[in-house]
């Protein structure tokens, strides 16, 4: 029982890993986050659950609304989200739907 028990957890660590070495996929950024991020103070992007990637909220140089963007929120960035739900929910909520 103990050389089975061995075995099994043995097997699992060889899997876990090979699982964790895989090499994930790269973000590469979507339509709407691949834009020209010159005028942008900050560079972040998240995955939407679809796998789709999205440019999170920034700050732009110059104040102005950004080719892309959806909202401002109320710290004065930008939000690039695709749907209502959430924009801008860390950065103060919206202020102004663009």
């Amino acid at each position: 029982m103990k050389k089975i028990t061995s075995l099994l957890i043995a097997l699992g660590l060889a899997l876990t890993q090979s699982y964790a070495y895989a090499k994930a996929p790269p973000l590469v950024p979507t339509t709407q986050s691949a834009q020209d991020e010159s005028n942008l103070e900050e560079h972040g992007h998240y995955v939407k659950k679809d796998g789709q990637v999205v440019h999170s909220p920034a700050h732009t140089k110059d104040g102005k609304a950004p080719p892309g963007a959806s909202a401002q929120c109320r710290d004065g960035s930008y939000s690039f989200s695709q749907n209502r739900r959430g924009t801008c929910s860390h950065h103060g909520g919206v202020a102004a739907w663009l």
